[in-house]
């Protein structure tokens, strides 16, 4: 059987293309709730030590990112393409294990064991690009994969809300359940991932071979790349800091907008920025000149980071609503933020013709940024903890775009000049 679909699967381009995309859509969606159900719940009215419990569970699931994509770096980017499906499977069959005794260990006890479930689940998408990227398709196919991250936040909190509602399962109980319906389905779009023949040696020839990186031949790309990569990282830090917030307290905010008891809004907001930012990333595979492509994503980062400030500011002038402002808000972030988080990488790599695998670039960026949204989280808690979550992110939109914009200009300056003396 495996034999014969991979024969039905590699008859054309067309077929291939499709194959892959929804194959890596629907993987991605079914892994959102080990992700992000939890965060559905408010935790309201709990506390230790005088810090909130929904603060203390956002941090330790932030550490175990953290953790699990400095990790990823080693492991992500050595990873045999042939050990990709076994791997997923392992890793989200041990955050699902985690989540069990999440419910059954009493709080703040039950803390250690987000922190577990994360340490998996960090090297998730590194391991999906390393089925997607090196093919002449790959901006269409992350396209989609994008799009699914998307979705996934509010499909992520729409299940959780539903098990918590409908299934009257606890706030404690609903990660390990919502995670227990999505199981299934993840593993045999796991399955149907390991069936995509790997990249033809045309795809080779046009964005350069992908192979597996060694501690070596790390080294190397980051030394040759320090100045643009120290950039990148840290207005990386900014946006993931920021998506990261508006992620984890989206619910805190609807409420105090008064869209507390709309579950389905966060599933309605989100789809039409997936649909957006699909159309804008699968538009990047007719820009075939590698380098004029990376130079596009780097304006779309620009133009994301504009309108987040943007937004805010019409919306503070009762320009717009709150459904628009936080519609718009979340397109300049997943703008920014798609373009940043993984075509990025594959331009780049194919524009200045170098060998690696975009899984261990976005695996090391990602460990920097989620550092970061941990210091935001004390800072919220310690520094301003009198400003409610809807006026602290209202601050925060105006910083992260005025500084995201500076650094993304800066990088563009520093890799334009690099660009000129190779040529």
């Amino acid at each position: 059987m495996p034999q014969k679909l991979t024969q039905i699967i590699g008859r054309s381009s067309f077929s291939l293309t499709l194959f892959a995309s929804v194959t890596a859509f629907f993987t991605y969606m079914c892994f959102y709730p080990f992700r992000r159900a939890y965060t559905a719940a408010t935790y309201e009215e709990l506390s230790f030590l005088g810090v909130s419990f929904k603060i203390l569970i956002i941090t330790a699931q932030v550490l175990g990112f953290a953790v699990s994509k400095g990790l990823g770096i080693k492991y992500v980017s050595e990873m045999l393409p042939a050990n990709r499906s076994r791997n997923l499977l392992i890793m989200i069959a041990l955050s699902w294990i985690c989540y069990l005794f999440f419910a059954l260990t009493p709080a703040p006890f039950n803390l250690v064991f987000i922190f577990l479930a994360s340490l998996p689940l960090g090297m998730v998408y590194g391991t999906i690009l390393g089925f997607l990227e090196g093919r002449k398709t790959t901006d269409l196919l992350v396209a989609v994969l994008t799009a699914s991250f998307i979705m996934g936040s509010g499909f992520a909190k729409s299940i959780g809300k539903w098990v918590m509602t409908t299934l009257e399962v606890s706030q404690f109980w609903m990660p390990f359940v919502a995670c227990a319906i999505m199981i299934v389905p993840f593993g045999i779009c796991t399955w149907l991932m390991g069936q995509i023949p790997p990249p033809s040696e045309a795809d080779k020839e046009n964005r350069t071979e992908r192979k597996p990186m060694q501690k070596a031949d790390r080294k190397a790309f980051i030394k040759e790349f320090a100045l643009s990569m120290f950039i990148f990282v840290v207005s990386y830090v900014l946006l993931t800091t920021f998506r990261e917030f508006r992620d984890n307290f989206t619910p805190e905010i609807w409420k105090l907008l008064g869209y507390g008891n709309n579950s389905a809004i966060f599933t309605q907001t989100e789809t039409p920025i997936a649909i957006t930012v699909l159309l804008m990333m699968a538009a990047m595979r007719w820009v075939q000149n590698n380098y004029k492509a990376f130079v596009i994503i780097q304006l779309l980062m620009l133009a994301g980071g504009i309108l987040i400030g943007v937004s805010t500011l019409l919306y503070q002038q009762q320009m717009l609503s709150p459904v628009a402002w936080l519609t718009s808000l979340g397109l300049g972030v997943y703008m920014a933020y798609s373009m940043c988080n993984s075509l990025y990488f594959e331009r780049m790599i194919a524009a200045f013709k170098k060998s690696g695998t975009v899984g261990f670039l976005i695996t090391f960026a990602d460990y920097y940024a989620y550092l970061g949204s941990i210091l935001v989280l004390f800072y919220k808690n310690f520094f301003q903890k009198s400003i409610n979550y809807l006026d602290f992110f209202i601050i925060l939109s105006y910083c992260i775009s005025i500084i995201y914009v500076i650094l993304v200009g800066l990088s563009m300056w520093n890799l334009s000049l690099k660009r000129a003396k190779s040529e």
